[in-house]
């Protein structure tokens, strides 16, 4: 019997169909057993367990095992989360306008956001916050805190600070507090402007695009512009693209995104008119540059149309979406990854402990900018100028994490303090004085070489070798001279810090970016390098 060859067509579609149905029921059976088995265990777990189980925590520590198994970035959000997730979407919440912090036995007010409800009560860095609505506040957490003194716009909340000793009652009306994501621009340099992005909040490109027409309009002479993505962690994909926008073409494709569902592949094109296409520009990175910051770091790149310079970024280019899952709760699941002009996707492809692992260039592949420049994909965005950081000294993160200079700027925040609208350099002069407090205080420094040395003396001792760890303590004693060396050694970090950290009480987020470019060696090289117009042409191929 012979079969037309319309008619194998027809019964292969029907094979396929009759395969994948089959298929896709068994992946059913799976999902609803294991989902049976999970709630069994559960409830048992709950019935039987020899001690009083929180349902809530146990259930918490289950979703966040299943997704922290897939990648660093699909995770659960629970309802007491959603506040703070919001603040990094949309630059907006709804509160007293302040970060607090744990510090000693009470949380405390470490740094409020200009116009907000706390600095129109008058309340300051350094303020501790010890009781709220009459009860006392000592010992209860951070977010225990956040939970409360966070609501809706227009309630009240009473509260009693401590000021060096002296207690008073507040009450203060909760608003609805924006956090600016371009906190300063201004000239660095004769004819260079800058501006800094924190965040990829709504209306980011909006602002950006603003400082910049402002510069260029108050100096018709401008030479460039350094744009700063140091330390931003992303945030509004738009956002990205409407900055692209501000320098490069309209109708161009900057981002696309693929999923494993072809259906929400999409492109992204950039819609609006540029503002320059001429402008000499820097962009900054680091390696916490991620995600929106690689895309526009990406396509500056890519594009040729400004140099990137500093650090190889973090190299986030997967997308999340986010689902409700009831009670106010949601999760945020990793729906696809975005391409770059050249093609590349720049999501790093290793994670250890949740972070990226540096991947060898050679294990990258190559790709093409539209001037033809090699750029590689995996593991974010290579800097066309690498820049060396060194990051934060020891002592330095030590002393700031144990709130030794916040608790000493306190004390000497007043002797700085200033009537003036915008924002002048602070010089601290006074070294001596901080080195006194610190050794009053009850700072602890441990290195990381503190650690392996207590680790290798008690294997030693362990073992019985004891001339090996006679030597062991020699060299031990010898890193304490060298630690107890490290605040000399360190001193022009210290004193930058303690200056970044005044000038932050005195004009909030743009008191503290002023202030950081009197020492900052990185855009001193961006500045360098857009007034030397041959070599910046010369690194983009032109």
């Amino acid at each position: 019997m012979r079969i037309s060859i319309t008619k194998l067509a027809v019964l292969a579609v029907m094979i396929i169909s009759i395969a994948a149905t089959t298929a896709n029921n068994d992946r059913l059976y799976e999902i609803a057993k294991n989902i049976e088995i999970f709630v069994n265990v559960y409830k048992e777990l709950n019935k039987n367990y020899v001690d009083d189980l929180d349902p809530s925590e146990l259930m918490r520590t289950g979703i966040d095992a299943m997704v922290s198994s897939l990648d660093p970035y699909t995770n659960y959000i629970s309802e007491a989360q959603v506040a703070s997730y919001r603040i990094s979407t949309d630059g907006k919440y709804q509160g007293i306008g302040a970060v607090v912090k744990k510090v000693g036995d009470y949380v405390t007010i470490v740094e409020p956001y200009e116009n907000s409800p706390v600095v129109k009560a008058g309340l300051k860095a350094g303020d501790k916050i010890v009781k709220i609505q009459g009860r006392s506040t000592k010992g209860q957490s951070t977010e225990d805190m956040n939970q409360i003194l966070r609501g809706v716009p227009g309630t009240k909340v009473q509260l009693a600070i401590d000021r060096n000793g002296k207690t008073f009652d507040v009450d203060l009306e909760r608003s609805q507090v924006s956090i600016p994501n371009v906190p300063y621009s201004g000239l660095v340099s004769e004819g260079i402007g800058y501006v800094v992005l924190t965040t990829f909040t709504a209306n980011a490109g909006k602002n950006i695009r603003k400082a910049i027409k402002t510069m260029k309009d108050e100096n018709p002479g401008l030479k460039g512009v350094v744009l700063d993505l140091r330390n931003n962690g992303g945030g509004l994909l738009k956002e990205a693209i409407n900055i692209s926008n501000i320098f490069v073409d309209t109708n161009l494709e900057v981002v696309s995104v693929r999923s494993k569902v072809s259906d929400r592949d999409v492109s992204y094109k950039t819609r609006g008119t540029p503002l320059d296409l001429e402008l000499p520009l820097v962009v900054l990175i680091n390696k916490r540059s991620a995600s929106a910051s690689e895309i526009v770091s990406g396509v500056i790149q890519d594009l040729d149309r400004g140099v990137v310079m500093g650090q190889r970024s973090y190299g986030k280019g997967l997308v999340q979406n986010t689902m409700e899952v009831g009670y106010n709760s949601r999760v945020k699941v990793t729906t696809s990854k975005y391409y770059i002009p050249s093609g590349r996707c720049i999501q790093s492809v290793k994670y250890e402990d949740g972070e990226p692992v540096d991947i060898p260039d050679a294990e990258r592949s190559k790709f093409k900018t539209a001037g033809g420049r090699t750029v590689l994909d995996g593991g974010g965005v290579t800097p066309d100028v690498f820049l060396e950081n060194l990051g934060m000294p020891d002592i330095l993160k030590q002393l700031d994490d144990q709130h030794i200079i916040f608790q000493y700027i306190n004390t000497i925040a007043d002797n700085f303090a200033t009537e003036e609208e915008e924002p002048s350099s602070i010089d601290f002069k006074d070294y001596a004085a901080f080195e006194a407090f610190v050794k009053q205080s009850d700072f602890e420094f441990e290195s990381k070489n503190n650690k392996l040395i207590e680790e290798l003396k008690t294997n030693l001792k362990k073992d019985k070798q004891l001339t090996l760890l006679s030597e062991v303590e020699g060299l031990e004693k010898r890193i304490d001279q060298e630690q107890a060396m490290a605040m000399e050694t360190h001193k022009a970090e210290i004193i930058s810090y303690i200056e970044q950290q005044i000038a932050t009480r005195n004009h909030f987020q743009k008191g503290k970016y002023f202030q950081r470019l009197d020492n900052d060696t990185e855009i001193d090289e961006a500045v360098a390098l857009l007034n030397d117009p041959a070599r910046y042409k010369s690194i983009l191929g032109k």
